[in-house]
């Protein structure tokens, strides 16, 4: 608090020395104790001390008043100086914060191909050059590849350097034979697989599970009226432009805004939701269903394995061991990657097992599987039994015909409040 006056109790703040002077003069001047020695003793009123000049005393009190004023203004130049101090680290705190949150966002633009750092073509010259850099590509190699890659960018067509085709009829002839522990297994119609390639490797997969979806549905001539100016499997770029073209025409406008509206020249990851709005602006009926939490024990999702089995076993019931469904595959997304779901196996206990393509898969790999004689070992990098997807959350995008241009647009305007079927 303020100085109090010691004469009258007055809080006097910097102006105690004043106040004392015009209100208590006459108590500075008051004649002290008698000591018997005809002498007058003076007592000082802050802290009891006698004098026995007046002159003395007051001099004496002035000090007590400097002290009292010095001191109450230390406590405020302390105060002021504490909360400085405060302020700057505050602010230091905030600057700190700001700048954790910058990096975290710039970590997560690159995470997911959105920094403005280039797409395909950059990052595929930018690959080879360090190839030719190491020894592993000769200039010539780099130039006549640079040449093919940029007449198939400009078509907008994939260059097929990361297709295996014949996958899916390698697998029906050896589950034909194959007479150990495999009571039923069900196939899509023929889908060639596709890996990620020096243009999109970390990044891509998500393109080249639609390329393989698109590459089954081809050959499906159901859907030769939708596909007509898609008789070509895509580039990638040009898989980034279609869905572009897809947000234009009002397909998800939320999620068109996470990316800017813009997906061409960058290296953004897509999901479900960018493969139902391009699949569905071609006018290909699909849905998402959302596998949004597991459902049986230890983290696995049974559930998705027993909807991928009534997928394809409906209307292909019967007795056949080895069934090579007219169905096309299905996207599956989970976080940070996805795959092609192209089949599925019923043991004879029963339990199932999806056979998968991945897009990470190289096709060397792939190529294995394509051998007569197989005995089944390179199958490993196709099959996922339920103890082998544990991930939280699961998506599919199944296709399932034709849509109507009305249809479409109904399909349009719901994709602007909802696109997906949450399994319970």
């Amino acid at each position: 608090g303020l100085p109090e006056c010691p004469f009258c109790g007055e809080a006097a703040g910097r102006e105690l020395e004043a106040h004392v002077r015009a209100r208590h003069r006459h108590l500075l001047g008051a004649p002290g104790r008698d000591t018997g020695n005809d002498e007058q003793l003076y007592e000082c009123p802050m802290c009891s001390l006698t004098c026995t000049n007046i002159q003395i005393l007051e001099e004496h009190v002035n000090l007590h008043l400097e002290e009292q004023n010095f001191s109450e203004g230390g406590n405020t130049r302390d105060q002021e100086l504490a909360q400085r101090l405060q302020t700057e680290e505050d602010k230091r705190q905030r600057s700190e914060e700001e700048k954790r949150e910058r990096e975290e966002f710039k970590k997560l633009q690159r995470q997911y191909g959105l920094d403005n750092s280039g797409g395909y073509k950059q990052q595929f010259l930018k690959n080879m050059e360090r190839e030719v850099d190491r020894g592993r590509m000769q200039p010539f190699d780099y130039h006549k590849r640079k040449a093919d890659m940029m007449e198939c960018l400009a078509f907008g067509i994939d260059d097929g350097k990361t297709k295996t085709s014949g996958v899916i009829e390698a697998l029906c002839k050896y589950y034909q034979d194959e007479n150990k522990d495999v009571r039923h297994v069900w196939l899509s119609t023929g889908v060639d697989h596709f890996h990620s390639s020096l243009g999109d490797r970390g990044w891509g997969c998500g393109y080249r599970n639609f390329q393989m979806l698109l590459s089954s549905l081809l050959q499906n001539s159901l859907y030769n009226d939708c596909l007509r100016d898609t008789t070509l499997i895509p580039s990638i770029p040009k898989i980034q432009s279609m869905i572009e073209d897809a947000w234009r025409e009002g397909f998800d406008p939320h999620g068109a805004s996470h990316f800017n509206n813009r997906l061409h020249g960058s290296k953004a990851w897509i999901g479900a939701c960018e493969i139902y709005s391009l699949l569905t602006s071609l006018r290909i009926k699909c849905q998402i269903i959302d596998f949004h939490k597991p459902t049986g024990p230890m983290g696995t999702h049974p559930r998705l394995f027993e909807w991928v089995l009534r997928y394809y076993s409906t209307d292909n019931e019967g007795g056949a061991k080895v069934v090579c469904t007219s169905k096309p595959p299905i996207y599956l997304q989970h976080q940070g990657h996805s795959h092609t779901v192209v089949g599925i196996e019923e043991k004879k206990n029963k339990t199932l097992c999806l056979l998968l393509f991945d897009p990470g898969c190289p096709a060397q790999e792939m190529q294995k599987l394509l051998k007569q004689n197989s005995d089944g070992t390179s199958l490993k990098l196709l099959r996922k039994f339920v103890g082998s997807l544990k991930e939280k959350q699961y998506q599919i995008v199944p296709v399932d015909g034709v849509l109507s241009l009305e249809e479409k647009a109904a399909r349009c305007r719901a994709s602007q409040v909802l696109t997906s079927e949450k399994i319970p």
